[in-house]
């Protein structure tokens, strides 16, 4: 069935409700497994760190090869895209449970226990995540349709992160577990009645090309524009996961906030990106996606220039850039994946090829984390500053990278965006 230009409300959740689940898992993950493991089993952090960072790499490598994978089952039927991502579900659930459940005690078998289940749950997440974001960007459309389809899966991951932020402290780790089956399960079951896109034969041959033969892993590398989106989409990427990985030291040094307020910035952060979400939509028929995540880019300079000017006891203050930098993460979440969409139909490779870019789209949002983490924590160190401190020079080293730092990273990604691909579109 061939998606007509109205994405409307009932199509969008319908589609969008599985990146509920797809983003509650993530945060267990990083914040609460560690923790569990260390407080409960007594298993070192150091450890636990160095499995989370092979476990992660691994998952960031097999992407590429994973959206080659989906594109193979594109090409047979939605049937077959369904039933794997059914059976991905089912080991997402199940990786999740057993993380949590771990049924050995010695140090050792533990952290092979984490090992494992770490590395089969990230394979069965990124495997659905492919598939799904796929899924979307086959359902085509205008600039307008491209954009709802995102912002309903990333509006809906964005309440996802609020309720795995909450679930953990409130209902408790079984309940947590049970909370995010629930959401699993739904998910699937309205993917399953969601707008279906072309596939198999009728895709292929829509986009002229023979039925059965995905395109080459690389493909996306040989296209200019999608260099170009992939390149802005790194760099601002970078400048986004530079505040997030360093926003509790600035919370805990430089405003001195009191214990409980990391949760209203957070919560206000989330909260108005979700909500921020469909006014952005409003901007796109005027503006375009392309233009429209430039505004988002400079509102997102101008408050990070701002929060240079707090210091302690400037909560309230922290509070409004917590809001307005909220308000431009909505173009970060909504656009960039509008903006892919467009390029792969653009370069005539819709039908075949979504795997393969979504593939490379993944990898790069996994490696901007990793990249953000490697770069900011080690030049902290390296100029001064230690968690703890109330040395105004080593206040000051934190003030810059959190705040500078990705004002000049969000400058650049600006810059990228106009010269290589907004000055280039008719």
């Amino acid at each position: 069935m061939t998606p007509t230009s109205t994405f409307d409300w009932h199509a969008g959740w319908r589609y969008g409700l599985m990146g509920l689940p797809l983003a509650f898992v993530a945060l267990p993950l990083y914040v609460t497994l560690p923790n569990h493991y260390a407080t409960t089993f007594g298993v070192p952090l150091a450890t636990l760190g160095l499995v989370l960072l092979a476990a992660r790499l691994f998952d960031a490598v097999i992407d590429p090869l994973l959206g080659r994978w989906s594109d193979h089952l594109f090409a047979r039927s939605l049937r077959a895209v369904l039933a794997w991502a059914a059976l991905a579900c089912g080991v997402l659930g199940a990786g999740f449970v057993l993380l949590f459940s771990p049924q050995v005690r010695s140090p050792g078998a533990l952290v092979l226990w984490a090992a494992v289940c770490l590395v089969v749950t990230y394979t069965a997440y990124s495997a659905l995540s492919i598939l799904h974001q796929a899924w979307g960007a086959r359902l085509g459309g205008d600039e307008l349709q491209r954009s709802r389809v995102v912002a309903w899966r990333e509006g809906l991951g964005l309440l996802g992160v609020v309720l795995a932020s909450i679930a953990p402290l409130a209902l408790g780790l079984p309940a947590t577990a049970a909370l995010f089956l629930i959401a699993l399960t739904a998910g699937w079951g309205a993917w399953r009645v969601a707008r279906q896109p072309p596939s198999g034969t009728a895709a292929t041959a829509e986009a002229g090309f023979s039925a059965g033969q995905p395109a080459s892993v690389w493909l996306p590398f040989t296209r200019p524009a999608f260099r170009a989106l992939l390149a802005v989409f790194v760099v601002n990427g970078i400048a986004s996961a530079v505040p997030a990985t360093l926003i509790l030291f600035f919370v805990q040094d430089r405003l001195q906030a009191p214990q409980g307020m990391e949760a209203v910035f957070l919560g206000s952060y989330f909260v108005c990106a979700a909500l921020a979400l469909p006014l952005w939509l409003r901007v796109v028929p005027s503006l375009g996606l392309g233009r429209t995540w430039l505004v988002g880019m400079v509102l997102s300079m101008a408050v990070f220039v701002f929060a240079t000017q707090l210091g302690a006891g400037d909560s309230l203050g922290f509070v409004l850039v917590c809001v307005l930098s909220g308000v431009a993460l909505g173009t970060d979440l909504a656009l960039p994946g509008a903006l892919l969409a467009g390029t792969i139909a653009a370069a005539g490779d819709r039908g075949r090829a979504e795997g393969a870019y979504f593939g490379w789209w993944n990898f790069a949002t996994k490696l901007n984390l990793a990249l953000a983490a490697g770069v900011a924590l080690p030049l902290l160190g390296l100029l001064g500053y230690t968690p703890g401190t109330r040395d105004p020079a080593a206040l000051q080293v934190l003030t810059i990278a959190y705040c500078l730092l990705p004002c000049a990273l969000k400058a650049l990604a600006a810059v990228l965006l106009y010269t290589l691909t907004l000055r280039k579109t008719p």
